[in-house]
């Protein structure tokens, strides 16, 4: 038997028919990233079903040399849960590992396995009269494990931060097989380096997470939803501030979107409308919630806002939700601009943030500059105002070779924009990881020092460099 023979049948033998299998059939729809973008080759697909399994197949994986990629559901936008096109690795999928393990009502927390899909664990929340205060489009595929591993964000982190500020305690298999169990969680623990928050963001390549105890916080009682038009970008920071001071920390969302965005959604789903009369130069999307104790107060501190705001010219015209399907039909407007976008055509996405204030002179400063320098192109930003993080897109031109001008025009495009965000002190990820998409810009532009750390923590985590190689670092 050849070494990979080998593997093959011990692999077999470990985890058995439900854990195992190199059927092509099984294995292509998990071999290419959720974007089309990538698509790779493996060896086989290990399914384990408990954490023992997981650190027995990556101990048998060290002892035969086979590369890990880890995969939760398959929706991450860097291609990090895909493998290269070698056919040497396996496929780890932690999709059968679904357990809420408890659910405490009292401390509000949850302990969960990685495979629990986070529309599942907002339901199990919502059934005890709390939640889980992260969401994001991919909600019904992401995993648990998936949205620790790329420190995923949403459009709640203006309130509840990341998911690395969500992660109380993790459970983890480390490249040596070793299993990392911290996930009773302590308000004080000064016993040396945190050792859960190396592994948040690591995108697989220095453990695999199994489980996680997490955060949950009271139920949303009420909630009201406001989109209002706005002059200029500045002016939308200049409306986040006065929200902030108004409402505090019932400010949950604050979302912004130039008109050509808006007029795409209209164009793209005609059976939905404009909430305000007119266009305006820019939207804001605006959500402030309240639990039981302070629902009976929520809108009229939500009109009081809103007419200071007026009265200091913040805003041009405003609608405020009066229902559930309102604040829903509002958000759906949203959360609609990418199949929208996607729907003209090719276009280069960029998930990039800068210090919150800079946002918006750095919005306005460049797309100029873009649209300058690659005429016929159409750049937009929108996004998570609050939290100094906008999707900065450039479409392209009227193009019949699509993938040609993204490989071409548009990878030079993005590594300009990387160049123009790291010139004004920000990130060229934000929420969607680094993956192998970003990988290359991240060796350019990144702190030579930070990235020495970095790869001298996985060098001694990983010795062998088995865990999701060519990815990240």
């Amino acid at each position: 038997m050849t070494n990979t023979d080998s593997f093959l049948a011990e692999a077999a033998d470990l985890l058995g028919p439900r854990g195992f299998t190199t059927d092509a059939d099984l294995l292509t729809p998990w071999l290419t990233d959720w974007r089309g973008r990538y698509t790779g080759r493996a060896l086989a697909l290990a399914s384990p079903a408990d954490v023992e399994e997981v650190a027995a197949i990556v101990r048998l994986c060290a002892k035969h040399g086979v590369p890990i990629v880890p995969q939760g559901g398959n929706s991450g936008m860097s291609g990090g849960a895909t493998p290269d096109s070698s056919g040497a690795a396996i496929l780890l999928s932690l999709r059968r590992m679904n357990a809420i393990r408890t659910l405490d009502t009292e401390a509000r927390q949850v302990t969960c396995e990685a495979g629990v899909v986070l529309q599942t664990l907002h339901e199990a929340a919502e059934a005890k009269g709390l939640r889980f205060p992260l969401s994001l489009g991919g909600k019904g595929s992401a995993t648990v494990g998936g949205l620790i591993s790329t420190n995923a964000g949403g459009t709640q982190v203006l309130r509840h931060g990341s998911m690395r500020a969500l992660v109380l305690g993790l459970e983890a298999v480390l490249p040596d097989g070793q299993v990392f169990s911290m996930l009773t969680p302590l308000k004080k623990d000064n016993r040396g380096f945190d050792l859960k928050q190396l592994l948040i963001g690591s995108e697989g390549t220095m453990g695999v997470v199994t489980a996680a105890t997490l955060a949950l916080s009271p139920a949303v009682a009420e909630r009201v939803v406001v989109w209002a038009g706005v002059p200029s970008l500045g002016t939308a920071r200049k409306l986040l501030l006065h929200c902030e001071a108004a409402v505090c920390n019932a400010l949950e969302g604050f979302e912004v979107l130039p008109q050509a965005c808006l007029e795409a959604v209209l164009d793209h789903l005609p059976d939905t409308r404009a909430p305000l009369a007119e266009g305006h130069a820019w939207h804001v999307l605006i959500e402030v919630v309240a639990d039981s104790s302070a629902a009976a107060t929520l809108r009229d501190r939500c009109e009081a806002m809103m007419a200071d705001a007026f009265e200091n010219e913040l805003v041009e015209d405003a609608a405020m939700s009066t229902s559930e399907a309102q604040a829903e039909a509002m958000w759906l407007l949203r959360e609609s601009i990418s199949p929208a976008e996607r729907a003209r055509g090719p276009a280069v996405q960029h998930d990039i943030s800068v210090p919150v204030e800079k946002m918006p002179d750095f919005v306005e400063t460049t797309i100029p500059m873009i649209e300058a320098k690659w005429p016929g192109t159409e750049a937009i930003a929108f996004g998570h105002l609050g939290d100094g993080n906008v999707h900065y897109h450039v479409i392209a031109p009227s193009v019949t070779d699509g993938p040609a001008w993204q490989a071409g025009e548009g990878k030079a495009i993005s590594r300009y924009v990387h160049d123009l965000v790291t010139e004004w002190g920000g990130s060229i990820s934000a929420e969607h990881g680094i993956g192998q998409l970003k990988r290359d810009e991240l060796a350019r532009l990144g702190d030579p020092v930070a990235l020495s750390v970095l790869r001298t923590v996985k060098r001694a985590l990983d010795p062998q460099g088995l865990f999701n190689p060519g990815k990240l670092v």
